[in-house]
């Protein structure tokens, strides 16, 4: 039922008590009343015909005179309670009535000198209200048909319904106006408080009355505002939050005592390989007997850290806390770029020892034998030298690790400028000319006019240009090694050396980068070859952002192309 319904209801049945009350009221008070007065009237009456009997006057006629002139009934009784004049019946009739000594109001009118009484007239066969008073020859009584008293009341009691209907509909009126103007900003206060509850915390009530709707609407206004604050708190830690968890390099998932996921950083999406939205069932997490034994363990309430395990091709450490209000958080630290650094690192002290054993080696047998004073000095002069040439090899390997080192570092910032690399060209080709000219090699600049120069540091990309030489002679038999460079539609300017020689197979041009990988060992050992020049050759055009490529057919030689993205 609406609130004004429930007001007029409310108003209609106030009236409607008032008006029974009023009834009940008019009933009993009115009715007592009239009955009083009308004792007193017939009282008085029956004085006035007790004053005119006493006079000597014939009792017939006085009662029938006086009957007729008061409109009641009146009866004259002698002392032995014989009627002796009775307003409403004649001598005949008179004579065939009862004796009235016994009757109620005689017999208190003999002894107080009024009686009252009312009861059905067993001569007239209605009620009657009976009033009589002593006299001196005998009682006089004045009586009154009740229905005349109950007429009355009951037009007492119309009049108060018919008051009672009219302010039934006045406050009926009322009641609906006062209940429109006191449920509108009821209706528009419960409206606010329905928008604030879905969430629009901008909503107000434009109400402004005094007393306690005014009050409620300034409430409402400032729980509002209070709540837009907390939310915006709210928000603003929650935004924090995710933040700080997406920031993390650790995965992070959230599982609550549903054993739902409700919480999954980026991180722990891409190790566990789980993209369903959130919230999304632990069942769907990797069965992995580590990761799901930890979780277990957590929801049993036992902290788990720490523990290792592979998941894919990730490597990673598995933790697990419990929650005090049930569900469990998980931690997994992905150890798959450590575990790899390890086993690079293991294999670059492995390779040292390696690269540097055997012209340690070298030298010390050479060495030793030099003590002998009984060498040949053929011998003698053959020793040292091949003690020189592997003390330049070791010289170069730890030159050339002292270099990969100090870029890989970032101790070494390019410092580009427009570089000629004709000129580079020739430099590198000077440091290879006895070697080539040993093999009967071309040695070959192909240059475009347009890509000339080129922005780049020019120490780096001489020592580019060397090493990529350098290798190209030591591979190549016979035919010719080539410089070139070429400008690109793009604007950028490739740079490469070009050779037939031997070429590389296709299974190993993945890793011809890679440090100390050999396509072939042995040779390359023999001809003076780190292994490491092509690693520095790619960490030295990568920190002038561009690239490098190798191109090969096995027995008709490889290209290594550098592209540097700007031009001059």
């Amino acid at each position: 039922m609406r609130l004004t319904s429930r007001l007029l209801a409310g108003a209609l049945a106030v009236i409607g008590v008032n008006i029974v009350v009023m009834t009940l009221i008019v009933n009993v008070q009115l009715s007592g009343r009239l009955r009083d007065q009308a004792v007193d009237a017939l009282t008085r009456d029956a004085r006035m015909v007790a004053s005119h009997w006493a006079d000597g006057a014939d009792a017939y006629n006085v009662a029938r005179q006086d009957g007729s002139s008061l409109g009641h009934r009146v009866t004259i009784i002698r002392p032995d309670g014989v009627v002796i004049g009775d307003s409403d019946f004649d001598r005949e009739g008179m004579a065939q009535m009862d004796n009235h000594a016994t009757r109620p109001e005689i017999v208190a009118a003999r002894t107080s000198g009024v009686g009252v009484s009312t009861r059905t007239s067993p001569s007239r066969g209605d009620d009657e209200l009976y009033v009589a008073v002593s006299a001196a020859a005998g009682t006089v009584r004045v009586s009154l048909p009740v229905y005349e008293l109950t007429q009355r009341v009951q037009s007492a009691k119309q009049a108060v319904v018919i008051a009672g209907v009219i302010a039934l509909l006045v406050a009926l009126v009322l009641a609906a106006a006062l209940a429109r103007r006191i449920v509108r900003p009821v209706v528009e206060l419960s409206e606010v408080a329905r928008g604030i509850a879905a969430g629009d915390l901008a909503r107000r009530a434009a109400i402004d009355a005094p007393g306690e709707l005014g009050e409620l609407s300034l409430s409402l206004g400032d729980l509002s505002s209070q709540l837009a604050t907390r939310a915006a708190a709210r928000d603003a830690h929650e935004t924090l939050l995710v933040q700080l968890i997406e920031s993390l390099n650790e995965g992070v998932i959230g599982v609550d005592d549903r054993r739902q996921v409700v919480r999954a950083n980026d991180t722990a999406r891409r190790l566990t390989s789980v993209a369903a939205p959130l919230p999304f069932s632990a069942d769907l997490l990797p069965r992995n007997a580590v990761l799901r034994g930890a979780l277990e363990s957590a929801f049993s309430g036992t902290l788990t850290e720490g523990v290792e395990t592979q998941i894919d091709t990730y490597t990673m450490s598995v933790s697990a806390r419990p929650l005090a209000g049930g569900g469990a958080v998980l931690a997994l630290l992905d150890l798959t770029r450590l575990r790899r650094l390890e086993a690079v690192r293991r294999d670059f002290v492995a390779n040292v020892s390696h690269e540097l054993r055997t012209p340690l080696t070298v030298i010390g047998g050479f060495a030793e034998t030099l003590t002998h004073d009984d060498l040949p000095e053929a011998d003698r002069r053959q020793f040292v030298n091949r003690i020189v040439l592997n003390t330049a090899r070791m010289q170069r390997l730890v030159d050339d690790l002292l270099d990969l080192s100090r870029i890989e570092s970032g101790g070494w910032v390019p410092t580009p400028t427009a570089t000629d690399i004709v000129e580079l060209a020739a430099d590198a080709f000077a440091e290879v000319h006895d070697a080539a000219a040993a093999k009967g090699l071309a040695l070959v600049t192909e240059v475009d006019a347009d890509a000339q120069h080129v922005t780049a540091d020019p120490t780096a990309l001489g020592q580019v240009l060397r090493n990529l030489v350098e290798n190209a002679v030591r591979h190549t038999p016979a035919g010719s090694v080539t410089v070139f460079a070429t400008r690109e539609p793009s604007g950028a300017i490739a740079v490469g050396v070009r050779d037939t020689g031997v070429g590389i197979e296709p299974e190993h041009l993945p890793r011809v980068f890679e440090r100390f990988y050999r396509v072939d060992p042995a040779r390359s050992r023999q001809e003076g070859g780190t292994g490491l020049g092509l690693a520095i050759v790619k960490h030295l055009v990568e920190a002038h952002g561009g690239n490098v490529r190798a191109e090969s057919e096995p027995g008709r030689g490889t290209t290594f192309t550098v592209r540097f993205p700007n031009g001059v």
